[in-house]
């Protein structure tokens, strides 16, 4: 069976997330978006777990409906821990077949940390240990490490993470299966790495309001149950992922926010990493920590790999277009009517021809729809946690419009 999957959110018990993360509204955004499996988030967390175990219904096997949404029980957790005299922050989902199986977890990391102060807990607790864990629970887990490449709470951050995936998971390496690319990077930068080549490459929303579902995602042709879900990613029989244009991610040069200082590796390197403006340290970025670790040159094409399409959310396609926010009435009104016409988001960014989007929109927006489905965008790449921003129409494009209007 072909489906969308998107396996990294968050509840509304988590930091910096919308009140409207709860499971009707996660239902209904993923309808809209076009995603069939939602990851639950947040399932060490007692409240959400009560409100996942009262709103929730038995599915196909090791999955969960909620009108014609299944969902799939996932939890991020923050390991905070010192290891070979550095402080490591690794971000870990975790993915669980049942209930009974989070509850025993639950119970186990509950005398590590307190579960109810965050939905993404933090744990005093080495990934490794994590994982030997949640496997010890129940083999049928599986462990993710998340967004590899941000610089703060991550595998391969700059600030705290790994240079191997050896080095953080040790004997138990064997039993990671796939990582996630995180918004700033993309799967042809992650091909630069021998070292990933036996794991499969996913990607998430990482969503902390509804809207933002699907923003990455992953397309599957298998089994619908949690069983035929992990086979697919620990065999690679991902059909593709759904990806940000990787510049659009926050995190993907290097940079100072406060001093309004945004480089590329190459300048980084001429200011031998430090702040022209303050003299400290830059926050290296996703782009130039793949630079460092890369045993290949850029375009290097493994030969097993998961294809990718990278996408620019439909709102933001019709703001440009529209030349107005992107949380106006005319682009809902707009997006709504798109989504009446196409059924969900995915089937308009990744399908609909252009000659259906404009009997039914304007030319300018089924021009931006198709420009972004081919990549020709310009962006400007995100920095030190500020997003990048994209530009859709050329300079020479807004003024021809203006003459037009």
């Amino acid at each position: 069976m072909k489906f969308v999957a998107d396996f990294h959110i968050h509840s509304k018990y988590s930091r910096a997330t919308s009140s409207t993360m709860d499971v009707e509204s996660l239902s209904k955004w993923a309808k809209v978006k076009g995603v069939k499996v939602l990851g639950t988030g947040d399932f060490t967390h007692p409240q959400w777990l009560k409100e996942l175990k009262e709103k929730l219904r038995p599915a196909e096997p090791g999955l969960f409906k909620f009108n014609d949404t299944r969902f799939i029980l996932t939890s991020e957790i923050s390991c905070i821990y010192s290891k070979k005299q550095k402080v490591r922050k690794i971000h870990i989902i975790v993915f669980a077949p049942s209930f009974e199986v989070v509850d025993k977890i639950n119970a186990y990391l509950a005398t590590i940390g307190n579960l109810k102060a965050d939905g993404r807990p933090i744990l005093g607790l080495d990934a490794k240990e994590l994982a030997k864990i949640v496997l010890g629970i129940c083999p049928d887990c599986l462990i993710v490490p998340a967004h590899i490449w941000t610089p703060w709470f991550s595998l391969f951050g700059s600030k705290s993470g790994f240079d191997t995936i050896e080095e953080c998971f040790e004997d138990y390496s064997k039993y990671i299966f796939a990582v996630e690319t995180g918004l700033s990077s993309n799967p042809a930068m992650n091909w630069r790495l021998s070292d990933l080549d036996r794991l499969t490459l996913i990607s998430n929303s990482d969503c902390h309001s509804p809207q933002k579902i699907a923003r990455e995602a992953n397309v599957f042709d298998a089994e619908l149950s949690y069983q035929g879900i992990v086979e697919a990613v620990k065999n690679k029989k991902l059909l593709y992922t759904i990806e940000f244009f990787p510049e659009e991610g926050k995190y993907h040069f290097d940079g100072h926010r406060a001093c309004n200082v945004r480089f590329d590796p190459e300048e980084s390197k001429k200011h031998n990493n430090i702040c022209p403006v303050c003299r400290k340290p830059l926050t290296i970025g996703v782009l130039n920590r793949v630079e460092e670790l890369a045993d290949r040159e850029e375009g290097f094409l493994p030969p097993k790999r998961t294809p990718f399409k990278s996408l620019i959310p439909l709102s933001e396609i019709i703001a440009e277009a529209l030349r107005v926010g992107v949380v106006s009435k005319k682009v809902k009104k707009e997006y709504d009517n798109l989504i009446a016409h196409f059924r969900d988001e995915l089937a308009v960014l990744l399908d609909a021809s252009f000659e259906d989007m404009s009997a039914c929109t304007s030319l300018r927006i089924a021009e931006g729809v198709i420009k972004s489905r081919e990549g020709k965008v310009e962006i400007n790449p995100g920095y030190d946690g500020v997003y990048g921003t994209v530009k859709i129409f050329s300079q020479e494009e807004e003024d021809r419009q203006v003459l037009l209007l």
